[in-house]
């Protein structure tokens, strides 16, 4: 493999933290009860990711685990803090916490803890790897999670499109460069995976944010607040286009006008990338160039030399990193079940058909 660290973009890796861990800084046990508290916040709030998790190889599931238990901490905040202020303060929290556990110096935090094992373990077993491009990925999922903390209207289509690129594709990111896997193909379905992920997460949120959350009340029972207020947080453009509109929603739920023409919308627009990476795997597969370029292709920590995109070295990242995009088959399930629906967010149920999906996927190498 080529280094995934270009010289004029990566940083050396500092010695310390490995001598450090070797010196018992952060012993077996700490890492231990770390990786336990991600399992199980997985297992509690993310489930999704909890049954995908079993498939990523082994020796990298640490990664994976540190990766979405992060992702959940940012995602909870604001239900959490009493203010923005402290919101902001959690978010530099963990904006520092990220930062210095790449110094070699992690918290005493669960997650940081977890991480700092799993950044050790690739410079020791996989020196092609990218810990730089992993630090800056997770810088920029905590910059759209506090830009958007305050459950802000995302002004367009391709507003909630680019959310979706700088958290849920950022988060596949980061599991590619755990796994080594530097290749702009895979990259590149990421990208539209992820973008379908956030932008189904957006729907399924309606149904509990577009609903008041009960009164926040003290130790010995009293109200002392009201809550958070309602929010409906589909694109303002496409709410325009259908003429929804947020108090009918709030006042009538998915019988409001036009409401259940916007989730549609947005909805065939998560349907539209799924399938556009369905195709591109397809083509890949069977040694195939892809039908369209990478639009992110350039841009900062996604440079990839000429030499690493052969069709044959292509077909073998997406053997090895297929795993990544079974982040896909959560999503394109919920999408199914939402269109039964006839795309009613307020009615989707739970579905048992999951990890038979999963497993199904995983067999056949297809999403």
């Amino acid at each position: 493999m080529h280094s995934a660290i270009r010289p004029r973009l990566g940083l050396k890796w500092p010695k310390l933290p490995l001598r450090a861990l070797q010196r018992g800084y952060i012993t077996d046990a700490d890492v231990n009860k770390s990786r336990q508290y991600c399992i199980a916040q997985l297992r509690q709030s993310d489930y999704d990711s909890y049954l995908i998790r079993n498939f990523i190889p082994s020796s990298r599931r640490d990664a994976y685990d540190a990766f979405r238990a992060f992702n959940l901490e940012l995602v909870r905040l604001p239900e959490l803090v009493s203010n923005p202020t402290i919101g902001q303060l959690r978010m530099q929290f963990w904006r520092d916490a990220v930062n210095n556990t790449f110094a070699g110096k992690p918290p005493k935090e669960p997650i940081m803890i977890l991480l700092h094992k799993v950044l050790a373990q690739l410079v020791e077993t996989s020196p092609e790897s990218s810990p730089t491009s992993i630090k800056f990925w997770l810088l920029r999922l905590i910059n759209t999670r506090q830009k958007y903390m305050d459950n802000r209207p995302f002004t367009s289509l391709a507003a909630l499109e680019e959310y979706a690129e700088n958290t849920y594709s950022t988060l596949m990111y980061s599991t590619l460069a755990a796994l080594s896997i530097r290749s702009m193909h895979m990259d590149h379905l990421a990208s539209h995976i992820g973008k379908a992920c956030g932008i189904s997460a957006v729907l399924k949120g309606i149904p509990v944010l577009a609903s008041p959350s009960p009164p926040v009340k003290s130790p010995v029972g009293t109200d002392v607040g009201g809550g958070r207020n309602p929010v409906l947080l589909l694109p303002l453009d496409v709410m325009a286009e259908t003429g929804a509109k947020e108090e009918n929603v709030y006042r009538y739920g998915p019988e409001a006008e036009g409401f259940q023409d916007a989730v549609f919308k947005v909805a065939t627009r998560a349907h539209d990338h799924i399938i556009t990476a369905q195709e591109m795997l397809k083509s890949l597969s069977a040694g195939q160039d892809p039908s369209h370029e990478y639009e992110h292709q350039g841009e900062e920590h996604h440079h990839y030399p000429d030499t690493i995109t052969s069709d044959v070295t292509s077909q073998k990242d997406v053997r090895r990193g297929f795993e990544v995009l079974l982040e896909a088959i959560p999503t394109s399930y919920y999408l199914t079940r939402l269109e039964n629906e006839n795309f009613n967010p307020f009615a989707v149920k739970s579905g048992w058909k999951l990890p038979w999906k999963l497993w199904r996927a995983h067999k056949t190498q297809h999403i």
